[in-house]
């Protein structure tokens, strides 16, 4: 799913440490992509990667806690050190996988896909949005429509409902409920566009204990019915499992 392309990347490498049993592992996230990610009525974060981290840190016998960092930030405070793991919907590309490492996905490759508020809309000659530093963004970029750039998720909706935009262009899974739930308002147009290597957890390079770690605990829900059983409750039925 999303997708950060960064330029000051090279903050990097220098950020690592060894994985103690006693200390805990900063869960970044960015509490604003649901179902993937949200704030909850508790003011806690929520979401499906809220209930897959909490359990992979339980299979990996890890104490965790969870921060809250916006998108656009989300890299450079991963490599500065200021949490340790990113949980929020990072899609694996080639670009971030040379500034950050990333484990195996724990959710298999899926579309992207365009709303609008009309069924009439020209996704490759209009005005689209999407999410600064996602690969969406990019993908419009390239795509020959012109591209209208958000921090937040929830902006990029905003700007095709009040005019700014013809078409949104984010992950299908974000939009599936904010089309079923508009009433009408919000429709699919276009072809749906795969996207990236699947879901995967960021971490430092030099973190590469805390990857094992995680890697192993991802391959034991795979292996047992856990990580489609959670993909499901999220994201329904007919989502893409293992």
């Amino acid at each position: 799913m999303k997708n950060l392309i960064l330029s000051a990347a090279a903050l990097a490498l220098t950020a690592g440490m060894a994985v103690a049993q006693d200390k805990t592992i900063r869960m970044g996230t960015e509490g604003a992509y649901p179902p993937y990610n949200f704030i909850n009525d508790a003011g806690e974060v929520d979401g499906f990667e809220r209930e897959l981290g909490d359990e992979l840190c339980k299979r990996a016998e890890l104490t965790c806690e969870w921060v809250k960092n916006d998108w656009d930030s989300i890299i450079p405070n991963l490599v500065s050190g200021n949490y340790d793991v990113i949980l929020a919907g990072m899609s694996i590309t080639d670009e971030r996988d040379q500034v950050i490492d990333f484990t195996q996905n724990y959710y298999p490759p899926t579309a992207s896909a365009y709303a609008a508020a009309s069924d009439g809309v020209d996704v490759i000659a209009g005005v689209v949005a999407a999410q600064t530093g996602t690969i969406q963004a990019g993908h419009v970029a390239e795509s020959g429509a012109t591209l209208v750039e958000f921090a937040t998720p929830e902006e990029t909706v905003a700007a095709v409902r009040n005019g700014e935009a013809d078409a949104v262009f984010a992950d299908k899974d974000y939009l599936v409920p904010l089309v079923e739930e508009s009433g009408g308002e919000l429709m699919f147009v276009g072809d749906e566009v795969p996207l990236g290597g699947g879901i995967g957890m960021g971490l430092r390079e030099s973190d590469s204990e805390l990857k094992a770690k995680f890697d192993a605990a991802i391959t034991s829900m795979k292996e047992d019915g856990t990580l489609n059983t959670m993909l499901k409750k999220w994201f329904g039925e007919d989502t893409t499992t293992y």
